[in-house]
């Protein structure tokens, strides 16, 4: 058979390939079969023989060339690099030969690494972190580093250093953060899947912002807790726009040692047909009332799962919200609060010579003064409070299979509603309002995703979240796959974006 029309036919079956719309491409584009097709369905060509790394690669950085100057998803490149890394010996992992993007809160080898921050401006990493040395075993050519907020501390991306990510579904709003860059990325098409980190929803929220997949693996999933950091509730994974993207990744990432403190999750394929008993919640931590058009998108989310033959029951584990967000923020403002203290040192450290209050942005400072104001033993109450909190969780989730809730309490800002420089108590009422219902899994390791099933009437996405017991990210897998063939989101691309230019 003639490989071309080989290739073609591949590309016609694959899921996430559905068929070209007679868009007005560009010239770059309109040879691009790639922009279309999931992380899955690129590695699978490549390892077919029908197209190479290097041919997605180019691809890749062709997009990013076209589409950054107006989204500001990647804040440094090194395409020669990502070039002589897919034409040399990759590793046979799931996604071998696939381009990718890492978070700029993460190191890799050789390349900046700005934390989103002045203080951090001529950093370059020494060596590589564990999620960039697990990116490249499976495979992946990494492109360069996605625009993140001063030290992912905010909702939003945009840091006074890096400037602004735009969404692509509206140049005027914010792409959430802290993985603002990455999923801005994905839902431009850029890259088919970025990498990610969430502290208190930092992958759920520009997901869902941004109108692509998010999950927030469990507590220890894929790395330890580190006995070092109080309070230790950040994971790191990815954004993808398809489910078995992140699924595939997730077999690929996760721990497998003798102390992991759940079982392997392996490569979650499809759904499991089981019906769920689903508790439905929109109570927020702070607010009485959400948006309407959140209101009403969860409504539909929640009558889906009942189509789809699930349970759904109103209910949620007890808390009292401001306790909550009081114990939440000492662990939040902890890292400020140290940085605002050793700025000088970490200044010597690049050979430079800066003071906390000259480069640290207003609300990185705002976090570390809230600290400071505190009553002393604050961190190790807020450390015990958490372990309660796990505790309640995982209690409530022997009653149900999963937890129903919006991401966010309000479709995506503008661009400027969280800025970093807003007056300190002005932001934090905004940013805690927000985002009510995302830090709580966070605080329990309980596993979450956002998924991208809703737009608001301005055409702008709205995630629904999905949480389920610690070490369940099976069971969410599987629902995620049942509500992406319910409600298919691969062919919705945003206006700016490598398919709709």
């Amino acid at each position: 058979m003639n490989p071309e029309m080989t290739r073609r036919r591949f590309l016609e079956s694959t899921a996430c390939a559905t068929a070209a719309a007679a868009w007005p491409w560009p010239a770059w584009a309109a040879a691009d079969e790639y922009v279309k097709l999931d992380a899955t369905a690129q590695a699978a060509l490549v390892r077919s023989g029908q197209v190479t790394s290097l041919e997605l690669v180019d691809a890749a950085i062709a997009r990013v060339e076209a589409l950054n100057p107006k989204v500001n998803a990647f804040v440094s490149t090194n395409f020669e690099r990502a070039r002589q890394q897919a034409q040399g010996e990759l590793p046979d992992g799931p996604f071998r030969g696939v381009p990718y993007a890492i978070k700029d809160l993460s190191d890799y080898e050789g390349e900046p690494t700005t934390f989103g921050s002045r203080l951090f401006e001529d950093n370059v990493a020494e060596a590589s972190n564990g999620i960039v040395q697990r990116a490249l075993a499976a495979g992946l050519v990494i492109l360069g580093k996605t625009n993140t907020p001063e030290f992912g501390l905010i909702s939003t991306t945009e840091s006074l250093l890096l400037g602004p990510a735009r969404n692509p579904w509206n140049l005027e709003h914010h792409t959430g953060g802290s993985s603002g860059g990455s999923a801005a990325a994905v839902a431009a098409g850029m890259l088919p899947f970025a990498q990610a980190s969430d502290g208190g929803g930092s992958i759920r929220i520009p997901a869902s912002v941004c109108g692509v997949f998010g999950l927030k693996p469990s507590r220890d999933r894929i790395f330890a807790t580190r006995e070092n950091l109080p309070g230790d509730i950040a994971v790191r994974f990815a954004v993808s726009r398809s489910v078995r993207d992140s699924a595939t990744l997730l077999a690929a990432s996760e721990r497998s040692d003798a102390d992991a403190p759940h079982p392997p999750v392996g490569v979650v394929s499809g759904s499991s047909g089981r019906r769920l008993r689903i508790a439905f919640s929109k109570t927020h931590l702070r607010r009485q009332t959400i948006d309407p058009e959140v209101d009403a998108a969860l409504d539909r989310t929640a009558a889906l799962c009942t189509e789809l033959g699930h349970t759904v029951v109103e209910a949620a584990p007890a808390l009292d919200g401001e306790e909550f967000v009081n114990h939440f923020m000492n662990i939040w403002a902890s890292q400020p609060s140290q940085l605002a203290s050793y700025a000088w040192f970490i200044g010597l450290k690049q050979m430079r010579f800066v003071r906390a209050a000259d480069v640290l942005e207003p609300w990185t400072l705002g976090l570390a003064r809230w600290a400071e104001g505190q009553e002393s033993g604050g961190l190790e109450r807020a450390v015990d409070y958490m372990a309660r909190v796990t505790r309640e969780f995982a209690g409530f989730f022997q009653d149900y299979d999963v937890l129903l809730t919006p991401v966010l309490a309000d479709p995506p800002v503008k661009l400027g509603v969280q800025s970093p420089d807003l007056p300190f108590d002005t932001l934090f009422d905004r940013v805690i309002d927000y985002v009510g219902y995302t830090p709580q899994h966070n605080a329990a390791g309980t596993p979450a995703m956002s998924v991208p099933l809703a737009m608001s009437a301005s055409g702008l996405p709205i995630g629904s979240q999905f949480a389920a017991r610690a070490g369940d990210e099976r069971t969410l897998l599987e629902l995620a796959f049942q509500l992406e063939a319910a409600r298919p989101w691969a062919g919705r691309w945003a206006p700016n974006s490598a398919a709709n230019l």
